[in-house]
């Protein structure tokens, strides 16, 4: 089992999916975090069934984060 704070560190600067809270999955480069684990995504998508929707940087707040999973 890894621990989220070593998953974080090992996948800065890597790509990552994120699944919130409403369902909303978060497709991008994590490019930083902190102790909350809220999560700075770069080159952010937000992907849905039918479209894709580009974002840039966004910040996601920690609390709001099912699962992150490493591309």
């Amino acid at each position: 089992m890894i621990m989220p704070a070593k998953m974080l560190e090992e996948t800065l600067n890597k790509k990552v999916a994120l699944l919130l809270k409403d369902n909303r999955v978060l497709e991008g480069s994590l490019v930083g975090y902190d102790d909350y684990m809220n999560l700075v995504l770069d080159d952010a998508e937000e992907k849905a069934q039918d479209v894709n929707k580009k974002l840039g940087v966004v910040i996601v707040r920690g609390s709001n984060v099912v699962r992150m999973v490493p591309l």
